[in-house]
């Protein structure tokens, strides 16, 4: 039974605009209407320009109706993270002192996007400098999650998973430096594509007109199906004008077509950060599933280097990565509390205060790890095509406000824990570059949605992607949350 129109993937709305099913201006008020009707309980979308959008809409029906060449998403509606820059929107990444900072240009994924045929007309909430696994600020407040309203969609790109989940939108963008787009993806019960670092250009998304693109960090497409993924990476990858000057980006396609033509390794969980037995349980399945595809499954295969020395390596590089955003006084303070740690404090506040202070001679020995860390993983994919393993080591949470992140905690295994223990699960493809693609496998007990994260070696997008592809396809498609469907 295929789904209503709001919860296809873009792929298959475009294809109904194409065959005059449906026009441009009128799919675009269907979500229209969804918006005003569903996102004031969720706070998904915090703003619009419908008068621009529907403007484009008319425009995108007189092209169909002339028979012109049209993009592979034209007429889809689509929303996008408040952090990348939109002409004519506010880009404030949650801040009040940004409140007015309008952009004046679009970022290279809005316009690689929009040339793809999208129809754009909103922006998905954040938290504050993109720094949460759930998102809220100052300036948009809180968003919830459609499958639970008491719980975080996730974050930073908790708006996009939460639009996209309860059919408020058709296709969506956002980034990710500690499972910014796979966290929300799995707390949602949708897709994400985090890509190789460097193959997205991230122009544009940046706080105050910032340049530089960061270490770690990428921007990539989230969706409600697997498929719109490979679409939208087609779309948006590649060099920026500069880069493009001297080289091309050639993802290489995926050689396998079905799932018996892959070899997988499965991680269930890490001493580093334990995962909840409603988890591991939906992980397992997959595997059994797998194994009687004929796939090639080890429970143990794992790449050759220490997980903890990992885990450090990542957390100080992550924190080194977004420590220009600090004020002075708060990169002092980092540095007063790295000077009075003792050496063998391994706690996330010991690291996370280390790297927001690293002197560069120590990044530079850091980055010698990761790359031989890096070397390791190339190793293990000479004998696997892919690594599963967690997003998160639970569903998602209920919503937790109060105080500083690193002192809140969830419950894993009936234990409170500290809820940054599980950054370990966004490190381990996002150190050393590697792309995931997150896909839903099940739910928990109480209905909430369980994802997994699908890690192919560097540049091998289009492999993750295609393993993703098969199991929406043999496993587990998109359902839509109940109270929204």
């Amino acid at each position: 039974m295929s789904l209503a129109l709001p919860f296809q993937t873009a792929k298959q709305l475009a294809a109904a605009v194409r065959k005059k099913k449906i026009g441009c201006l009128e799919l675009l008020n269907l979500y229209l209407k969804r918006v005003e009707a569903y996102n004031p309980e969720l706070n998904a979308i915090i703003a619009t320009d419908i008068e621009s959008a529907r403007k484009r809409a008319k425009a995108a029906d007189k092209a169909v109706k002339a028979g012109k060449k049209l993009g592979p998403f034209h007429g889809v509606p689509m929303t996008i993270k408040e952090s990348f820059d939109v002409t004519g929107y506010p880009t404030t990444w949650g801040d009040p002192a940004f409140r007015d900072a309008i952009a004046k240009t679009d970022s290279l994924v809005v316009q690689r996007m929009r040339k793809a045929g999208v129809t754009l007309f909103g922006k998905t909430n954040i938290p504050l400098n993109l720094a949460d696994w759930q998102s809220y600020n100052e300036v948009y407040g809180s968003t919830n999650n459609p499958w639970d309203l008491g719980r975080t969609p996730g974050g930073s790109s908790g708006g996009s998973g939460a639009a996209l989940a309860a059919g408020l939108t058709g296709i969506e963008a956002g980034s990710d430096i500690g499972a910014s787009i796979r966290n929300p993806a799995h707390y949602c019960g949708v897709w994400g594509h985090k890509p190789t670092w460097g193959v997205v250009c991230p122009k544009g998304h940046a706080l105050a007109g910032a340049v530089a693109y960061g270490d770690i960090g990428v921007v990539g497409p989230l969706a409600r199906g697997a498929e719109d993924l490979e679409i939208a990476m087609d779309a948006m990858a590649g060099p920026d004008a500069i880069d493009g000057r001297g080289w091309t980006l050639s993802l290489p396609r995926s050689k396998k077509k079905t799932l018996r033509d892959f070899k997988v390794a499965v991680l269930l969980s890490d001493p580093n950060a334990e995962v909840d037995d409603s988890v591991q349980e939906q992980l397992q399945k997959i595997a059994t599933f797998l194994s009687k595809k004929k796939a090639k499954v080890s429970m143990t295969a794992r790449p050759a280097f220490d997980t903890a020395e990992f885990n450090d390596v990542f957390v100080r590089l992550l924190r080194a990565a977004t420590s220009a955003r600090m004020s002075d006084q708060v990169y002092e303070q980092a540095r007063k509390d790295a000077a009075g740690l003792a050496p063998d404090d391994r706690s996330y506040f010991a690291q996370m205060q280390r790297g927001n202070s690293l002197p560069h001679r120590t990044w530079l020995q850091l980055n010698e790890k990761r790359h031989r860390m890096r070397l390791a993983w190339d190793a293990f994919f000479t004998d696997y095509d892919l690594m599963l393993c967690p997003v998160a080591v639970t569903a998602a949470f209920p919503h937790d406000q109060k105080g500083l992140r690193h002192l809140r905690t969830i419950v894993v295994n009936n234990r409170k824990v500290p809820v940054v223990d599980q950054i370990f699960w966004a490190g381990y493809a996002g150190l050393t570059y590697l792309p995931a693609t997150v896909a839903p496998i099940g739910q928990t007990a109480d209905g909430l949605p369980i994802g997994v994260q699908i890690i192919g070696p560097q540049y091998g997008d289009y492999t993750c992607i295609e393993f993703a592809k098969l199991l929406e396809k043999e496993y587990r498609s998109f359902e839509p949350p109940p109270a929204y469907s």
